[in-house]
């Protein structure tokens, strides 16, 4: 699944970490495959399902 990095570095901004946020931002492509990209998701602590789990509800599925 794709997903853009803003929403990736929204998800670490609301969970306090700016820090990580930025780095993300730096190290990150504009659009993440959750499965090609796993290992950047791992290192700041991100599940993909997390992420599948957030557009779920921000789209009302």
């Amino acid at each position: 699944m794709q997903i853009p990095k803003e929403q990736i570095m929204e998800l670490l901004k609301s969970r306090g970490d700016k820090s990580q946020a930025d780095q993300a931002d730096s190290e990150l492509p504009d659009q993440v495959d959750t499965e090609k990209d796993q290992g950047l998701l791992s290192k700041f602590n991100i599940n993909p399902q997390d992420l599948m789990g957030g557009l779920g509800g921000k789209l009302g599925l």
